[in-house]
């Protein structure tokens, strides 16, 4: 989506920073500013002051600061278009796409207008099952027997589903109302349904003599529910099904009222259910998150990376829990930088965390949770199982798994380590093993992103014909919007390019992944003290003026010099085919596709 700079600027003006900031922080006036706690660093006296009159933030003591977009990307764990969405959408304004239909634009909004009613079903049913919970001896009972406190609870927004087939009926007064459905809260079944008539669908609760977990989101609106039985029936945990707003793969249960406490403890402590994050809150440990009965997920793990650079996922030590472990690992690996930490937690099989805490103490699971398996270390020891290393071709299995596990990881000191440590292990030399692997050293420290931010492999640095990789890094600096009308193709083309073009574009892309398309001003400000600044502005200062139809350049520039690398390979595969039957299949391949594309 590439929003017009304009539109940004127009919306800033528009919000109110102390209003969006004094959700999170506490402000009091003093003088013509607002002062608080910094929410980005624990304090004890106030150094973060908000400027009404510049809608500005700055933190005096660990140096934060920005506008109100920027505010939801650090405190809320937003995207850049995920903030911009949220602010358009308190202020009634609609988010101009340039590349989107006046169909497209009419979808969008109905789908926006379509998730937030949704949410406030939702906030309904969850208002609902809180006074239930009250007038609930048994499920209160539950709770306490759980050690969990009232101030818990209502942090939790803790609650409880009554029993009964219709209890909603008596929340919503048009019980067959198709978004209570939708949202999850209502199952319609096929046959005669004797609340409503012959002939009629069978509609009833999802959740029934349970306790509630309202699952929020990262702005904190409620999107669907946990709920556990008070006994051992089956099944003993129920997750609200897939929504329009709600998807277990990408959501985490107690991120939202986990954030300030990342911050504070310095890593984020991922659990297997939602019961365990709130009884860790209760025994002061209000850091924990949970997946929602999935496998833990490369959307999980970089949503968690949003708010803190140390993750440390917990689970139990038998072999379901070596599973989930192994899940997480796969997961985790391409966000695993150099300046981020992983650990894996096992704990031992007769205990969950919140049994653990309360038999040997808060001090004792801080120490386990410190000598965490480091996850180099659990990546070893996932590549080595069932391999007998004493012998050839054990050695062989393990370099075998251990590749797919290895290619996952973004390049730098650690990816290399563990190269030299594997080729250890199976008892080759680091040439001979990345050869064997069939890698060459990168270009460069970058590795671009594919769709869901991860970072994919390199080839080896590539140069344009002289004055193509000038003018394409002239188009994409100058429009704010230009980097995203390409696609991901074209990125890693762009930033495997020799020094200085490939850095500069790698760069480029790691500004608009985590902050937006900028103008050129915000970017020269950010790039200050790069390797290649300076022949960045030089190129920039080349554009001329009323220069049209850019983006069509761009696109021919990279056409051209795909065709010119296809080319190549098409030529070093003829040379090869005879004896390669890999070349030969690749070869084959290339011709296919142009022959596909010159029939359409």
């Amino acid at each position: 989506m590439a929003i017009p700079q304009n539109f940004i600027q127009e919306l800033v003006s528009r919000a109110d920073i102390v209003e969006i900031v004094g959700r999170s922080v506490q402000l009091k006036k003093g003088g013509a500013n607002y002062m608080g706690l910094c929410p980005f660093h624990d304090e004890k006296s106030p150094s973060f002051s908000v400027s009404p009159s510049k809608q500005f933030y700055h933190c005096f003591g660990c140096g934060k600061n920005g506008n109100a977009i920027s505010f939801l990307i650090e405190n809320n764990g937003m995207t850049f278009i995920e903030a911009v969405q949220d602010l358009a959408q308190q202020f009634g304004m609609q988010i101009p796409e340039d590349d989107a239909t006046p169909q497209d634009r009419e979808r969008a909004a109905q789908q926006r207008a379509r998730q937030a009613t949704l949410t406030d079903v939702l906030e309904k049913a969850g208002e609902a099952y809180r006074k239930h919970l009250k007038n609930s001896s048994k499920a209160v009972g539950y709770f306490k027997g759980r050690g969990v406190s009232g101030e818990i609870a209502k942090e939790f927004g803790l609650g409880y589903a009554p029993e009964g087939w219709r209890s909603l009926a008596s929340v919503f007064p048009d019980y067959d109302d198709p978004l209570l459905a939708e949202s999850g809260l209502v199952i319609v079944a096929e046959g005669d349904d004797p609340g409503s008539g012959p002939g009629q669908a069978r509609r009833y609760d999802r959740f029934r003599d349970r306790v509630m977990f309202p699952i929020r989101n990262v702005k904190g609106e409620c999107i669907g529910f946990g709920g556990r039985v008070l006994g051992d029936e089956k099944p003993k945990y129920l997750n609200s099904p897939e929504t329009p707003v709600f998807s277990k793969g990408r959501e985490l249960y107690g991120l939202y009222e986990a954030r300030q406490a990342l911050r504070e403890h310095g890593f984020v402590l991922v659990t297997e259910g939602y019961m365990d994050v709130v009884a860790l809150a209760q025994l002061g440990f209000p850091n924990a998150v949970a997946t929602l009965g999935t496998a833990c997920t490369p959307d999980h793990v970089h949503k968690l990376f949003r708010f803190t650079d140390s993750v440390v996922f917990s689970f139990d030590g038998d072999n379901a829990g070596r599973r989930a472990a192994r899940k997480a690992l796969d997961g985790a690996l391409p966000f695993a930088t150099d300046v981020r930490s992983v650990k894996f937690l096992f704990l031992p099989s007769e205990h969950d965390p919140d049994s653990f805490i309360r038999e040997f103490g808060r001090d004792a699971f801080s120490r386990y949770v410190s000598e965490a398996t480091p996850l180099s270390r659990f990546l070893i020891e996932a590549a080595r199982e069932g391999c007998d290393l004493a012998t050839a071709e054990g050695r062989a299995h393990m370099s075998a798994n251990a590749r797919p596990l290895w290619n996952l990881l973004p390049d730098g000191a650690l990816k290399r380590q563990l190269l030299a440590e594997i080729a250890a292990l199976v008892q080759l030399d680091v040439a001979e093993l990345s050869n064997l692997w069939g890698n060459r050293p990168p270009a460069s420290g970058f590795r671009p992103r594919n769709s869901q931010g991860a970072t994919r492999p390199t080839r080896p640095a590539r140069t344009l014909p002289p004055g193509r990789g000038d003018r394409a890094l002239q188009i994409v600096l100058s429009d704010p919007g230009a980097w995203q009308t390409l696609s991901h193709d074209d990125h890693q083309l762009l930033c495997e390019l020799s020094a200085p073009h490939g850095p500069l574009f790698s760069w480029l892309d790691s500004q608009v992944h985590d902050h937006g398309p900028q103008s050129w001003e915000a970017l020269q400000a950010a790039r200050q003290g790069h390797e290649f600044e300076s022949f960045a502005v030089a190129q920039v200062g080349k554009v001329l003026p009323n220069i049209e139809n850019d983006l069509q350049e761009l696109r021919q520039i990279l056409t051209l010099e795909l065709k010119r690398r296809t080319d190549e390979e098409m030529t070093d595969l003829v040379a090869r085919a005879k004896s390669d039957p890999a070349a030969y299949e690749r070869l084959r391949q290339l011709v296919e596709a142009q022959k596909a594309k010159s029939r359409s």
